[in-house]
């Protein structure tokens, strides 16, 4: 059972497997039969991963660190170095990559590779188990031309297809600005080979996935590119098969569209990222959109198509007030997406949001999810009452439970927002929690 690499890392949900440590597994090369994946989910207690990864004897382990594992990952390196004290320990992903040296975690490990590691990960394991260390513990990798990286599909198993999350990529990068995104420090847009792509998709299909989730941020950025994509998924289409995307509404031409309707009921989910309806609070943050187009295509994709679409806003931006908020969700709302996640600003490492911190008096949480507290025009009370008001949209709204019933709560042109909120605070007067209610 012994593996001298030991990839490891917590995901969100047992659904949700990494693609990034995939990535790594599909470009060892010559390494790959000495490296396992080793894949956890929140659930799991610290102590029962220490001893899983332990049983391997491995000479290197790499965790993968995101905002939503890094306090429960610390613990896990911890434990490892304890358990494994010869082992070398190197960290990697999101949320080690920016503010690094600041970060105890980042202390407590051999190297740390910062960045894109398809290739850079498996060079360090090259030198690490000739007897090689690199001088410098902290190493920088420069994005990778992506025809020189193996694509990671092989790498789901058939039991990963068959009950979980299918990650697929084709492109990298995003070429907008918006202060608050991880994606905006790298304005370089990338694309795998098309063709490698569609054969993996094919293969992907074959051997039974079914729900594939692209992560591109801005898949149709490049209209000819996202239609012979999505050309290609129509003619695999299966009776089950969904795809899901992540659409900017700047970039829906007719080709698009034509291409668009043609997806049957519950083959397709569309994310469109809204954030804000308030003009100067995009401007603020370097979110260049029209509010005009936005509603427009919203109107389009409910009407003209059988596209499931999932909506985003955030509450806390920068000079967006409570009032603004809540306009901006009955804004929405009046558009009928079949979702709308009612997200929470965060303060991410290494992002441009920060230089807003003292204009705004906007406090945050100092350990993750780095949520905001509060900001100079929406209160620590208010901020926690939109918390639950998410949560609750959730499991009513969002749920597909309650279709007919959820627009029942407002009257028909009233204030869709503050009729919600008022369930809410009502749902938590009654049960004192978000979780464990019954329907």
């Amino acid at each position: 059972m012994k593996s001298d690499i030991v990839l490891a890392t917590c995901n969100a949900k047992y659904g949700h497997p990494s693609l990034g440590l995939r990535c790594l597994l599909a470009n060892m090369g010559e390494l790959r039969v000495r490296a396992v994946l080793v894949e956890f989910d929140l659930r799991i207690p610290v102590a029962e991963m220490t001893e899983t990864i332990a049983e391997h004897r491995p000479a290197i382990v790499g965790f993968g660190i995101h905002i939503w594992n890094a306090l429960l990952m610390a613990e896990l390196v911890e434990q490892i170095k304890s358990r494994l004290p010869d082992a070398i320990i190197v960290l990697g992903g999101p949320e080690i990559s920016h503010e690094t040296e600041l970060q105890p975690v980042a202390a407590s490990a051999d190297y740390v590779v910062c960045g894109e590691a398809d290739l850079a990960f498996p060079a360090l394991c090259r030198s690490l188990l000739a007897g090689n260390s690199p001088a410098e513990r902290i190493i920088r990798s420069a994005p990778p031309n992506l025809k020189d990286v193996s694509l990671p599909y092989t790498e789901y198993t058939d039991d990963d297809l068959a009950h979980r999350l299918t990650y697929v990529e084709t492109t990298r990068g995003c070429p907008f600005k918006c202060d608050y995104c991880l994606s905006s420090l790298d304005n370089s847009t990338r694309c795998f080979p098309t063709t490698e792509v569609l054969k993996e998709l094919q293969c992907l299909i074959g051997r039974g996935a079914r729900r594939l989730k692209f992560v591109d941020r801005t898949f149709n950025l490049d209209t000819d590119h996202s239609l012979t994509v999505m050309n290609f998924l129509l003619q695999e289409l299966q009776p089950d098969l969904q795809v899901h995307f992540e659409m900017i509404p700047s970039r829906f031409p007719a080709e698009l569209r034509a291409v668009i309707k043609k997806f049957p009921a519950d083959s397709l989910r569309l994310e469109i990222g809204v954030q804000s309806f308030n003009e100067e609070v995009c401007h603020r943050i370097n979110r260049r959109q029209d509010n005009e187009e936005i509603e427009e295509i919203l109107d389009f994709l409910h009407d003209q198509t059988h596209a499931l679409v999932h909506a985003d806003l955030i509450a806390g931006l920068p000079g967006e007030s409570l009032n603004s908020f809540a306009e901006g969700f009955d804004r929405l709302v009046s558009h009928r997406p079949a979702e709308i996640q009612v997200g929470i600003l965060k303060l991410l490492r290494g992002t441009r949001l920060e230089r807003h911190t003292d204009e705004w008096g906007i406090v945050y949480n100092p350990r993750p999810p780095y949520d905001i507290v509060r900001n100079r025009l929406i209160s620590a009370d208010d901020i926690t009452r939109i918390k639950r008001f998410a949560r609750y949209w959730q499991i009513i709204g969002n749920s597909g439970r309650f279709r007919a019933t959820t627009p029942l709560i407002w009257e028909e042109g009233a204030e869709a927002f503050s009729a919600f909120m008022r369930i809410s605070d009502w749902l938590f007067a009654r049960f004192g929690a978000t979780h464990g209610i019954a329907l």
